[in-house]
């Protein structure tokens, strides 16, 4: 044959398995039937579409957060600051994640910017302007003479691209960063990395103040497993095999309702996420064993990021929270479309996690799940009658402003919804650094009760959670310094929580040490508690041998607040020694500043 009559490419398939020979390259493709989503790029051939050189990607890991760290940090520099700033980063991300994971096609994103904007990177903010606009516009909504890459990217909406930001400004070394943030593969990432990316861009004092450490997955697994997640799949274990009753297991799962009062990126809303759309992914399997596969799973998939609820204080990482449910949504999405042959991505985005920007101690955590009604009144005086739902009565209210705000009656515990599980770490800020206004937080939380001025931050958290839960089948599992169980603290904090809120501790972690993926992590010892307003037979507690390692389990009869098997018994502070020893008036406590640890040199 001659030269221009050999194929560019020659395909043989079994219907199962596919290899494409590149001849003009010298190189091979091979991959499964259900895989062909992720490989269509390879035959834009077929379509007269010029060939496209994709760059070898590295796996998305800290890189990718440091990357972005860059790019916000050289922004920040040029005056870009503030809240356009992090929505700006986090509609990047998104579109970072999208491009890598079949929500926009392959590199759709760094093609764009390649292609369409200069080197020197003058014109690239205008041009994400234009693109934001873009992904915000239904398709038929949109101007008919775009451009044709333009045009070609989705309708994303979901507010992420709704509100108008200041234009940036871009040069060549920005545009370069961007680039290189594209050059990363972001179909492979981990939930831990929004929560590094972040860390990555705040500095060391910052993090202190604002309690922004992050949890390792391996971590919130040793907090989830235990508190609901074990109990899920030892259910589902008991149901597989008859399908009313997994129906009914399915149906449980897509109605509960999970709450991070201290969420910061959300890992833990992300991994909580993730491991009950794994448990709803066996559901499906297990309702598909005659292998005839579902009509259309959009409607068998019940499980969806609007059962997700948090606070957080700050607002960039409360938007990555947000941007980040919807992106491991995306990634479980892409499992199922894999498993049953079906492609299917929520889009355009309709449902979101409730992410508050706001502070959790000042916050009415049940207003998350019951939002404020706001009346728009025409008349100045008038009188507004509210039906509570179900109906029970009328109320009146004169309005003497045109706009009022008001609550709908609280409806009676028998109706109303309410979180199924609280969880996370709040901050780690302990009493002897705290701030004089989160100092206020915790003692107005405890009803200036004697000794709540020596209290952590995080016992804040604690006993909002055990008001919160007062007759309600609620469980909540926090992770915290270990140092609400050791000291006077813990007869201050267990004293309230057992003797006036009834609470039971169901499992415990005892310390060990406190890791994440973020770059300087700081050193903390943890322990983990999982409590409700009710008890049980099936109490654990996890003792590590080496804070470092595993933990094994140790059932108990009881776990009391020094975490272990034994009664509910408080050792409150005395000033006079027990026996005639003398008095102790400063115990040892690291508060020196250094100048009391002698170097061998001194000590000799």
């Amino acid at each position: 044959m001659k030269e221009h009559e050999l194929p560019k490419y020659i395909l043989v398939c079994d219907f199962e398995n596919f290899r494409l020979y590149d001849l003009e390259e010298n190189k091979t493709i091979e991959f499964k039937l259900n895989d062909l989503v992720n490989n269509v790029q390879h035959f834009g051939y077929l379509l007269g579409y010029q060939k496209k050189v994709y760059k070898e990607q590295d796996p998305a890991n800290i890189k990718a957060a440091e990357l972005m760290g860059k790019l916000h940090d050289r922004l920040k520099e040029i005056g870009y600051t503030g809240h356009p700033l992090e929505v700006y980063l986090v509609r990047i991300l998104f579109c970072l994640f999208a491009e890598d994971t079949t929500i926009f096609n392959k590199q759709q994103f760094q093609e764009y910017i390649e292609q369409r904007t200069n080197i020197d990177g003058s014109d690239l903010a205008a041009k994400l302007q234009e693109l934001f606009q873009v992904l915000n516009t239904p398709k038929e909504n949109r101007y008919k003479n775009l451009d044709e890459q333009l045009a070609d990217f989705p309708y994303v909406n979901g507010k992420l691209f709704e509100e108008l930001l200041p234009t940036a400004s871009f040069d060549s070394n920005m545009r370069q960063a961007l680039l290189n943030c594209c050059y990363i593969d972001w179909s492979k990432i981990s939930p831990a990395i929004f929560g590094s990316m972040f860390q990555s861009v705040m500095n060391p004092k910052e993090r202190r103040n604002l309690g922004a450490h992050y949890t390792s997955e391996t971590n919130i697994l040793k907090l989830i497993k235990p508190l609901f997640l074990d109990e899920l799949w030892q259910e589902f274990e008991s149901v597989k095999d008859n399908k009313n009753k997994l129906n009914e297991f399915h149906k449980k799962l897509s109605t509960l309702k999970f709450l991070d009062p201290a969420c910061g990126c959300g890992n833990f809303l992300v991994i909580t996420y993730r491991e009950l759309r794994l448990l709803e992914f066996e559901i499906l399997k297990a309702l598909n064993k005659s292998g005839q596969g579902f009509l259309d799973i959009s409607q068998i998939l019940w499980i969806n990021v609007d059962q997700f609820f948090g606070i957080e204080y700050e607002e960039f990482p409360a938007r990555i929270a947000e941007v980040a449910m919807w992106l491991i949504d995306h990634q479980m999405n892409m499992l199922v479309s894999s498993e049953f042959g079906q492609y299917f991505v929520r889009l355009p985005l309709k449902k979101a996690a409730t992410i508050v920007h706001g502070d959790a101690l000042e916050t009415d955590w049940q207003s998350l799940l019951n939002p404020v009604n706001t009346i728009n009144v025409v008349a100045k005086h008038a009188n507004i009658y509210l039906v509570e739902e179900p109906i029970s009565e009328y109320k009146t209210a004169n309005v003497q402003t045109e706009t009022y705000q008001i609550h709908k009656g609280k409806p009676s515990p028998t109706n109303e919804i309410t979180f199924d599980y609280i969880i996370g770490n709040p901050p780690f800020i302990g009493s002897k650094i705290m701030s004089q206004t989160q100092r206020n937080a915790v003692v107005k939380e405890f009803e200036n009760i004697q000794g709540a001025g020596v209290l952590d931050y995080v016992t804040a958290w604690y006993i909002k959670a055990a008001k919160y839960i007062q007759g309600l089948k609620t469980k909540v599992a926090f992770v915290s310094t270990n140092s609400i169980v050791q000291g006077e603290q813990t007869s201050i904090l267990w004293g309230q929580m057992l003797n006036k809120y009834n609470i039971k501790i169901h499992f415990a972690h005892r310390t060990f040490k406190w890791s994440n993926e973020a770059k300087g992590n700081a050193a903390v010892y943890c322990v983990i508690i999982g409590f409700a307003n009710f008890d049980t037979n099936n109490k654990v507690i996890f003792e590590y041998e080496d804070i470092k390692g595993e933990a094994h389990e140790i059932k108990a009869k009881n776990i009391n607040p020094y975490l272990v098997d034994a009664k509910d018994i408080l050792i409150t502070k005395r000033t006079n020694p027990l026996c005639n020893v003398p008095k102790m008036s400063f115990g040892n406590m690291p508060l020196d500043g250094g100048n009391l640890i002698l170097s061998d040199e001194e000590k000799n």
